[in-house]
């Protein structure tokens, strides 16, 4: 079955950097596009950022252009989410997810999830 998960969140000072991977399996994730969520506590599920399947194509939420960057490799079917400069108002659970044919900010349009990382940002 297709799974996806998720690491690397941990706790950081404001300005502070964080990496997070997500390891995919269960299908070939080289045809799946790719997309990393977030979501605080009392909110809703926020799109960050995504990119197509062969890497060539990213979009990003206005709230993170220029400080987060999502790539991705796939000989080692992972996606990566490198955060600079987090901002306590990036505290949240991440989450990847993927799509099959669906490569946008619509987090109801993508298919598996995983279970999220946490990531908090002191001040």
């Amino acid at each position: 079955q297709v799974q996806l998960v998720e690491s690397g969140g941990g706790l950081v000072q404001a300005g502070g950097s964080l990496r997070l991977s997500c390891a995919a399996s269960g299908r070939t994730f080289s045809f799946d596009h790719m997309g990393w969520f977030r979501q605080a506590p009392g909110k809703e599920r926020d799109f960050v950022a995504a990119i197509t399947d062969s890497g060539g194509n990213t979009i990003y939420a206005d709230s993170v252009k220029g400080r987060f960057t999502i790539s991705r490799d796939n000989a080692k079917n992972t996606v990566y989410l490198q955060m600079n400069d987090l901002k306590p108002e990036d505290t949240a659970v991440y989450y990847c997810a993927n799509s099959r044919f669906y490569f946008g900010r619509t987090y109801q349009r993508y298919e598996y999830w995983g279970r999220g990382t946490q990531v908090t940002v002191s001040s």
